[in-house]
């Protein structure tokens, strides 16, 4: 294994555009070198493999699921990978995004938290005087003890949310993390394990930004937005910069 291998970043020949292209390189694994590498990565042993089938998968945080077959082995080993296709190496990713209350059933949210980060994201309106955006309050607009109250709530369920909003839950949950820059040309690509994202962008510590958003480590949380003024825009989601990876 080269020494790109072993960072898991290489330069590709051919560019990447969506998930199809990385299901049909899985697929044509024995003349594809970018395959070829990616199994290397999953500590296969190329000549030990007899079939390789990857299918794209929607709703999950697995985008595409890689099923492989070994030689002389009944059982078929399943690899999950969710795809993160950049084209800007500062370009944010959403990578989860839901209503507050979906999230309250998810992590047990007291109702003191929900209140604040549906203020946050405007399902409630603002409780001060002459906020910023009269459609919904600032982290920074909340008085010092409710920011405390709510970085404390968020600094004690860190670990729960960051493997939540990454990795998932269940057997469609992501073992791996695969960025490709989306371009025609002079494309380039990095594979982690999910556990090595999961450290990198939840590493650090939890505060409020300037503008009135939470860092949590290296994912931003904030209101949706946009939408053209739809309802949509009042749902919570986080972020990462994935292009980070390829510095790792």
């Amino acid at each position: 294994m080269n020494k790109e291998h072993k960072k898991g970043s290489q330069t590709a020949k051919d560019g990447f555009q969506n998930e199809k292209d990385i299901v049909n390189k899985f697929n044509n694994w024995t003349n594809d070198k970018d395959a070829q590498s990616w199994l290397t990565i999953m500590e296969y042993i190329l000549t030990d493999i007899d079939y390789v089938k990857a299918i794209v998968l929607s709703g999950y945080k697995t985008d595409v699921q890689v099923q492989i077959t070994i030689k002389l082995k009944q059982a078929i080993d399943v690899e999950n990978l969710q795809v993160k296709l950049v084209s800007n190496p500062k370009g944010f990713n959403q990578v989860d995004k839901r209503w507050v209350d979906k999230y309250v059933e998810m992590w047990s949210i007291p109702s003191e938290i929900t209140n604040l980060l549906k203020k946050y994201t405007g399902e409630i309106k603002p409780s001060i005087k002459n906020p910023k955006d009269p459609r919904r309050m600032f982290i920074n607009e909340y008085s010092k003890e409710n920011q405390s109250i709510l970085l404390n709530w968020l600094t004690k369920n860190k670990t729960l949310m960051i493997n939540d909003i990454i990795k998932g839950r269940g057997k469609f949950s992501a073992e791996w993390m695969l960025v490709a820059q989306k371009t025609t040309e002079n494309a380039r690509w990095v594979l982690k394990p999910i556990n090595i994202v999961l450290n990198h962008f939840g590493n650090g510590e939890i505060l409020i930004t300037k503008l009135g958003n939470i860092k949590i480590g290296n994912i931003t949380m904030q209101r949706k937005g946009g939408d053209n003024g739809r309802k949509t825009a009042q749902m919570l989601q986080f972020k990462i910069n994935p292009a980070e990876l390829f510095d790792l």
